[in-house]
This record gives structure tokens, sequence and C-alpha cells, in this order.
């Protein structure tokens, strides 16, 4: 380095190691060659100098125009910056989600997608009217029976001797009527023909039985007719104790609606035992105890295997399967009852033999 001492230049010195080293790194600088059309930097080129009048009058014009604000810097001459992949595929991303729709998909999975999108939304839509449509239904039924607060069991008819004046008798409506026997009373093979061939899964259900319903339009459309019911005993009851024999979708849905009250307010028991005293079984017989005094002479307590199948038979159509109206077809119907009893546990092999 340079160092001034009382007025004198001290030039460094380097050893001529060193100055070699420095010679081949720095190589001498070329002098720049002159730009065509431009003087050489060694000699300026001479300014036209202004007359004294111009001069004047651009001073006198700058000092009364006002003075101008920095203009805004444009878009235009911001420097470009570099976009990044990254930000590319930021912008790609976001432009897709805020409108523009994307492709829908080709090939064989974009129509399988497309269709099970399709019966999925329409599935959903089909429920919603479905459930609004019978809510709106169950309403209207609803609205037709009485309060719920006055829905009461009806008595059952007396049993009634009429005699005459000397005391014989003339009729007796314990013949048609008959008497209340509970449960326990009857034999057991009696209401097991009657949930045999009626309702299998009167235990298990709250009054109506979907199963029941999907089995009975399997095996009725399987036949090509009606060849069993979809009503389960506790609906029956509920048609025989409050309703009138119409036969409309208005009287269903009430009919469903009262099994459902039936039970929650009885036993299952209870409410077979109801069914089985007032249910209609032919020839103006009304309840078991009567139908056996009708068709056999004796009381419910006393029936066998056979005739319990016979009186289960009846409730299909009282008149048609009559044992005293038509025997053969009384027996047929009765073979189908001991069969189902047998298939669902309640008798052995043998007792379904010597029925």
């Amino acid at each position: 380095m340079a160092r001034k001492r009382q007025g004198e230049r001290i030039e460094p010195k380097f050893s001529d190691k060193a100055a070699a080293t420095r010679s081949k790194k720095t190589p001498a600088k070329r002098p720049a060659k002159p730009r065509a059309g431009k003087p050489p930097a060694g000699k300026p080129r001479a300014a036209a100098k202004p007359s004294a009048a111009k001069a004047k009058a651009a001073a006198a014009t700058r000092a009364r125009a006002p003075a101008r604000k920095p203009a805004a810097r444009s878009a235009a001459s911001k420097p470009a910056t570099k976009t990044t992949f990254r930000r590319k595929v930021t912008r790609r991303t976001t432009k897709g989600t805020t409108g523009r729709r994307s492709a829908p998909r080709r090939g064989l999975f974009g129509v399988i997608g497309r269709t099970i999108h399709g019966v999925v939304y329409w599935s959903v839509v089909a429920a919603i009217i479905l459930v609004a449509g019978v809510g709106g239904l169950v309403a209207y039924s609803w609205s037709k029976l009485p309060p719920s607060s006055e829905w009461a069991l009806p008595d059952r008819p007396a049993n009634v001797r009429i005699v005459s004046a000397d005391g014989q008798l003339i009729t007796n409506r314990a013949d048609t009527v008959g008497q209340t026997l509970g449960l326990k009373e009857m034999p057991a093979y009696l209401p097991e023909a009657v949930i045999a061939i009626e309702d299998r899964r009167f235990y298990y259900h709250f009054g109506i039985d979907p199963i029941g319903l999907v089995r009975a339009f399997a095996e009725n459309f399987s036949a090509g007719h009606i060849v069993q019911g979809g009503s389960t005993l506790t609906q029956q009851l509920a048609k025989n104790l409050f309703l009138t024999p119409e036969r409309s979708f208005d009287r269903k849905i009430q009919e469903v609606i009262l099994a459902v009250w039936l039970e929650a307010s009885l036993s299952k028991d209870e409410i077979l035992e109801l069914y089985l005293n007032r249910v209609y079984l032919g020839a103006g017989a009304y309840g078991v105890d009567a139908a056996t005094r009708r068709y056999f002479g004796k009381s419910a307590r006393d029936v066998t295997l056979a005739e319990a199948a016979t009186l289960a038979a009846l409730l299909k159509a009282p008149s048609r399967y009559s044992p005293i109206v038509n025997p053969k077809g009384a027996e047929e119907r009765a073979q189908l009852v001991i069969a189902a009893m047998h298939e669902q546990g309640f008798i052995t092999d043998r007792e379904a033999s010597l029925a």
C-alpha cells in the first residue's frame, strides 16, 4: 500500500516471485476501441451554446410551469420476475377450483361412475318422496280416527240363553258366541296351529311384519295369484275389533295404526288370547270355543290336534274350508296346517303322522 510520510510517496515493495504471480493473475487491459460515430474519449465534443434570448425564454417557462409529480411506475416498467414450476401449478389449481369444470372422465370407468352417481341420486330423491307421501297418508288416516284417548277394547257379547215361559230352552247364544277361554285353558296346539299357518313371526314383530310382507309378496308372485296374506294376527284383531270389512288403502293404514297401538297396550299372550276369543270362524261362530261347539259339539278345552288344525284352516276362508260345507277342502287345508306346525317344531314326526 502507498503511504505518505512527511510529504513523500512511498511505493510498496514486492518480491520478484510475488510480482511475477501478480502479473500472471492480472493481465494488462487493452485500450477500448472508439465506437463509430462518437468522438474519441480524449477529445470532448464542443456543445453549441444557446442564444441569450432562448435561454431567458426557457427559464421563464420553467418558472411558470407547476412542479410535476413523479409519474407512477407502470406495470410494464416493473422488472419481470421468473415464475417457478410450483407457482404455475398453484395457478392452474386455483383456476380449476374457482369456476372451470374439469373435463369428464372418458372410458368405461367414467360411464360406470356416472351411472352409479345417477342411480344413487335418484334413489335418494325417490326415498324422500316416498317417505313424505307415506307420512301424509298416515296423518290423513289418523285424522279420521277417534282421539287416541278414547280408544278402548269393545266388550264381548255375553252368553244368552233364551227359554220359554215353561222353562224350555229355545236358543243358546253360547253356541255362536261360546265362552271366553284363557290360553292356559286351551290345548297348546290350538294357538300353535293358528300361529303356524297365519303368523309364524308373531312373537318377534311389533304388530307389522316387514319380513312377512316380503315373503307373502314373493309367494303370491311365484304362484300368480294370492296364496298368502301379509296381515299379522294383531292387524287382523284390530280389523275385527274396530274397523269395517271395507277394503281400501285408507282402511289398511288405520289397521296398521291400531295394530301398533294394541302392541303397545297389551302383551303378546293377551293379544293372542283376545284374537282366539273374537275371531270369526264361520257358521255364525265367533271365537274358538263357539266354533268347536258348532263343528265338533264340544268345548275348545277338549279338541284334538286334527280338530285344532281344522279350526286354524278356517281362518283363511271360513265358508270355503268349512268341514260341514266342504269336508275335502277342509281336510286338505288342515294337512297344510299340520305340515306348517311340524316345520316350525311345534309337533313331532309321530304327532304329524297320526294327525
